[in-house]
C-alpha cells in the first residue's frame, strides 16, 4: 500500500513538473532512503531540496522517482521512460542500498548503475551518484567492493559522487529511525546537506 502511495505521490509531483514552462528539471531516481519512509513527504530531503531551490528563485524542478524496495536493476529499468518523459537536465542516482542488504552480486549493480549513468549522459543531463555504507556485519570485502562500484563509476563516466549519503546520520541515534536503516524527519535536512555541495555546481 505504501509503494502505491508513494507512485501516486511521484505521479502527481511529475505531472506539476512537466505543466511547468521552460523550468529546468533535477530527477532524482532513488529507494526508501529518498522516498520518505515512514516520514511525512514534505519531510524528506527531496521535497526539502525543491523547498530550497524554491527559495533561490523559479526555474527549477525536482521530480522524485524514488519507491521504496528499489533495486539497480528496476531503476534501470524505469529510467528511459522517465528521461523521455522529463528531458532532466541533473540526475540524481541514488540506488544500490537494496542491492548490497541483500547481498545481490556487485558486478551486476556495477551493470546497472552504469547503464544508468550512460543512458542519463546521452541526453545531456549532468549525474550525481548517491553512495551507501553497508552494516558492518556485511564483511569488509563487499562493503569495500561496494564503495569500489560507485567511486570507480564515477571517474570512468566524470560523475559527481557523494560517497555517503548518510554522513553524519546513521550513526546517531536521535537521527535515525528504530529500523537502524531509514533517517527520522530531525535526519532529513542534514542529508540534504550532505548532497547539497555535489549538487549545487550541476545546476549552473
Amino acid at each position: 500500500m505504501r509503494r502505491f502511495l508513494i507512485v501516486l505521490l511521484w505521479l502527481a509531483g511529475g505531472a506539476f513538473g512537466v505543466q511547468a514552462a521552460g523550468a529546468r528539471t533535477v530527477l532524482v531516481l532513488g529507494d526508501s532512503l529518498s522516498a520518505a519512509h515512514n516520514i511525512a513527504v514534505d519531510q524528506g530531503w527531496v521535497h526539502l531540496l525543491q523547498a530550497r531551490l524554491a527559495k533561490m528563485g523559479p526555474g527549477w524542478t525536482v521530480v522524485n522517482a524514488s519507491i521504496s524496495g528499489e533495486t539497480s536493476l528496476s531503476g534501470r529499468n524505469r529510467l528511459p521512460a522517465l528521461l523521455a518523459t522529463y528531458r532532466p537536465q541533473v540526475v540524481v542516482i541514488e540506488l544500490g542500498a537494496n542491492d548490497g542488504l541483500r547481498g545481490l552480486p556487485l558486478d551486476q549493480l556495477r551493470d546497472n548503475l552504469t547503464a544508468m549513468v550512460s543512458a542519463a549522459q546521452a541526453t545531456h543531463a549532468k549525474v550525481l551518484l548517491l553512495g551507501i555504507e553497508l552494516p558492518l556485519n556485511y564483511g569488509p570485502q563487499y562493503r569495500d567492493g561496494l564503495r569500489a562500484v560507485y567511486a570507480d563509476l564515477a571517474r570512468e563516466k566524470h560523475a559527481a559522487l557523494l560517497p555517503f549519503l548518510l554522513e553524519g546520520v546513521a550513526l546517531d541515534p536521535a537521527l535515525m529511525q528504530p529500523d537502524g536503516l531509514h533517517p527520522t524527519a530531525a535526519g532529513e535536512p542534514k542529508v540534504l546537506d550532505n548532497v547539497w555541495p555535489l549538487l549545487q555546481p550541476l545546476l549552473r
